[in-house]
């Protein structure tokens, strides 16, 4: 069974746990709130099964609640059972979840992808027909930029091969277990 390691995993953890159980994560918003968590920013919650297979992963690009502590709960939930690709985590699952909190530094504008590396930045892409995709740093099986932007691209929907008219961030996280 998972055992959090970090106040972001814990809260993370919780927070599912009492959504799973009742439907609601009051109890655990109206706690007392860690000081390292009393900080505004955006972060991304990522499940996976005890086969370390993507499970859930929701999160945020910019801040959207008053600290990263109901950031945390609100994504943690969501990715749990609103991660469309996933149907809805039962409290059986729970069990077998492994989870990563990533908390995003402010993402930045970069007109030169040679300053992309899939390793240590995440990356957005957008186009101006509204279309967006993003994809976090390090993820496994994914080792060039080359890689990093196809994949990014076709989850926002962008079908153009060229990266011309594109809009490329990158940014930095600090990741939990």
């Amino acid at each position: 069974m998972y055992t959090a390691q970090s106040t972001y995993t814990k809260t993370a953890f919780k927070a599912i746990k009492e959504f799973l159980k009742t439907g609601t994560t009051r109890f655990i918003e109206n706690q007392e709130i860690p000081k390292e968590l009393l900080i505004k920013a955006a972060c991304f919650v990522t499940l996976k099964t005890d086969t370390n297979k993507l499970r859930g992963c929701i999160g945020t690009l910019n801040p959207v609640y008053r600290n990263l502590y109901t950031e945390i709960i609100k994504n943690a939930v969501a990715s749990a059972v609103r991660d469309y690709r996933f149907t809805p985590l039962t409290l059986n699952e729970l069990k077998k979840i492994k989870l990563s909190v990533e908390v995003l530094y402010p993402p930045e504008e970069i007109d030169d992808l040679s300053l992309l590396n899939p390793k240590i930045y995440g990356a957005i892409i957008s186009d101006n027909a509204g279309n967006r995709g993003v994809l976090l740093p390090n993820i496994e099986g994914i080792d060039t930029v080359e890689e990093q932007i196809k994949i990014i691209k076709r989850k926002a929907g962008i079908f153009q091969t060229s990266n011309e008219g594109l809009i490329f961030h990158r940014f930095k996280t600090d990741k939990y277990y």
